[in-house]
């Protein structure tokens, strides 16, 4: 059981609510973390407004790839669950594929190093080294979108670090981070 409160939509703050009827209506569903979110409604709002401007700059499947990486690094398994759900079901990710990306790598060798990438943001606390920059840049990610990448990892930690301070309860099929991919 959930260690904070995961209201339903309708006992959601009332500034939540219109947030939480629009991930409803662009997931069919309000899984439990943006129902915990919205216990704040400026937190669920830019978790919403980052999610949506990264969908803009970054594409679904280096977005889930990077969600994965970060998120068995950061032994989130509602994370974990969710983005492998996600990736084999929204970014058509094959298995294999889902298991590179909770090791940090990828089989598309651009996709590999944004995940490297980002695997290292999350290793370094973003101390990485000029090495780990060449890397990204020479599979051809500009400063931009190496600032995506970032923001990237940044709103999974948010996640990750949410679901963990309050063992949501995982309303997908269960993955653990403790266990192989």
């Amino acid at each position: 059981m959930a260690r904070l409160n995961i209201p339903t939509v309708n006992a959601s703050p009332e500034k939540s609510q219109p947030l939480l009827a629009a991930v409803e209506k662009q997931l069919g569903v309000v899984p439990n973390l943006f129902r915990l979110v919205g216990n704040s409604p400026a937190a669920l709002e830019g978790q919403l407004g980052l999610g949506a401007a990264l969908g803009r700059t970054l594409d679904v499947k280096t977005r889930e790839r990077i969600a994965l990486a970060v998120a068995q690094a950061n032994g989130c398994d509602y994370c974990l669950s969710a983005h492998t759900y996600l990736g084999l079901n929204l970014a058509k990710i094959d298995q294999a594929e889902i298991a590179l990306n909770r090791a940090g790598h990828s089989s598309d060798a651009r996709a590999d190093a944004a995940v490297q990438f980002a695997a290292r943001v999350v290793a370094t606390r973003g101390k990485v080294n000029d090495a780990d920059l060449s890397a990204v840049r020479l599979a051809g990610f500009s400063d931009a979108q190496i600032v995506d990448i970032v923001l990237n990892v940044t709103l999974n930690v948010f996640t990750n670090y949410m679901n963990n301070v309050a063992e949501t309860d995982i309303d997908f099929p269960v993955v653990l981070a403790s266990q192989a991919a």
